[in-house]
């Protein structure tokens, strides 16, 4: 796990160095890394989910993994790549699905559709508003604002149904490309 030190931490310690706020290299840190410092220290993760950094220097790019223990997806393990820009706080981070998964609101691409990250997001979410809307997403999948039309159809209308390709998927070779799956 990457070791985070707190901002006030870091604060005090340029301060009585006589620095200004810095990010790796030397380089004055942007408002996106300062935020997503801010975001990340303050992380309060459900149960359910961690965070790994493939780069512990670049706090922009990271990954979240969601392993349901109730609902539909109980049992699955969900990868999701996070992008944070320049632009954050004043627009959302890029989250992708990298999981394969039979979801109404999760396309074959990894789209997301969660309201917060589009037309809703505003500068006061944080990361963490974020990971809960996701861990939201499968507990209680939307099938009234789908990505995969399909699947929230068969919510809808056969929720037996919905379930089983649910469970095929997670039994699904992760490996194999979207179109040769059989969900």
């Amino acid at each position: 796990m990457i070791k985070l030190f707190s901002l006030k931490q870091q604060k005090k310690d340029e301060e009585s160095a006589g620095g200004n706020r810095t990010g790796a290299g030397g380089k004055k840190a942007s408002a996106a890394q300062l935020r997503i410092q801010k975001d990340i220290n303050e992380l309060n993760l459900p149960k359910t989910c961690e965070i790994n950094f493939p780069d512990d220097d670049d706090l922009l790019n990271f990954r979240l993994i969601i392993s349901p223990d109730e609902g539909f997806y109980k049992g699955g393990k969900f990868v999701f790549s996070f992008k944070v820009g320049q632009g954050y706080p004043h627009d959302p981070p890029k989250v992708k699905c990298e999981t394969m998964v039979y979801h109404p609101n999760i396309d074959l691409e990894g789209n997301v559709c969660l309201n917060i990250l589009r037309e809703d997001w505003k500068p006061v979410l944080t990361i963490n508003s974020i990971i809960y809307g996701l861990q939201y997403l499968f507990l209680e999948p939307n099938p009234e604002d789908p990505l995969n039309k399909e699947a929230a159809e068969v919510l809808q209308t056969n929720r037996r149904l919905f379930e089983q390709n649910v469970h095929r998927s997670l039994r699904a070779d992760t490996s194999a490309p979207p179109t040769s799956r059989g969900v």
